[in-house]
C-alpha cells in the first residue's frame, strides 16, 4: 500500500488535525506528558501556518488507503541569501509529521519528497529545518534521507536544538 502526497491548505478539515496531531505529539513529549488542550491551543495560535501557501510556501498531506497520516509545510526563508538575484537559496521545511502508528510505512520519505519538489517549485536550491533531540525518529529520518547536520540558522528558536539542511 503507497502513500500519496498532495499539495493542500494548510487549514483544510484533514490538514488542521495533523497540524493539531502534530502539535499534541511535540508538546507531549516535551513535557513529559499528554499536552493540555490548551498548550495545544496555544502552539496552534499564531503559528505562521497561513503562509504555508505560495507565492513563500507550501503545504501538504499524505494519505495513506485514503486516510490522512502525514504532513509537513515548507516555506522560503526571509533571511537566506538570494542566488542570481532571483529567489531566496533556501526553503525551511516544518510541521513534518507522519502518525505515529503510520511510521515505518515509507510516509516519512514520500512525505520529504513531496516537501523538496514543493522547494524547488518556489525556487529554492536548499532546504533546511530544525528539530529537537528527544525528536529520535525525526532526526533519523532525515539522515536517512540526505540531511546532514549543519551549525544553527536560527539559534533564538524555543525548541530548536539541532539543525538539518540538504541541497536540492
Amino acid at each position: 500500500m503507497s502513500w500519496i502526497m498532495t499539495r493542500e491548505p494548510y487549514d483544510t478539515p484533514d490538514a488542521a488535525l495533523l497540524r493539531r496531531d502534530y502539535y499534541d505529539e511535540v508538546a507531549s513529549r516535551w513535557y513529559g506528558r499528554p499536552a493540555t488542550d490548551e498548550e495545544i491551543r496555544r502552539g496552534l495560535t499564531d503559528d505562521g501556518a497561513e503562509r504555508l501557501r505560495p507565492p513563500l510556501g507550501d503545504f501538504v498531506v499524505g494519505r495513506r488507503a485514503g486516510v490522512a497520516g502525514a504532513c509537513g509545510g515548507v516555506l522560503l526563508c526571509e533571511t537566506a541569501p538570494v542566488i542570481d538575484g532571483t529567489a531566496p537559496a533556501t526553503a525551511e521545511l516544518t510541521r513534518v509529521f507522519v502518525r505515529p502508528e503510520l511510521r515505518g510505512t515509507g510516509g516519512g520519505a514520500a512525505l520529504l519528497t513531496a516537501l523538496e519538489t514543493a522547494a524547488r517549485r518556489l525556487g529554492a536550491r536548499r532546504v533546511a529545518l530544525d528539530t529537537r533531540h528527544d525528536l529520535i525518529e525525526a532526526r533519523t529520518l532525515y539522515a536517512k534521507n540526505g540531511y546532514r547536520e549543519v551549525e544553527p540558522y536560527d539559534a533564538g528558536r524555543e525548541f530548536a536544538e539541532r539543525w538539518f539542511a540538504k541541497e536540492l
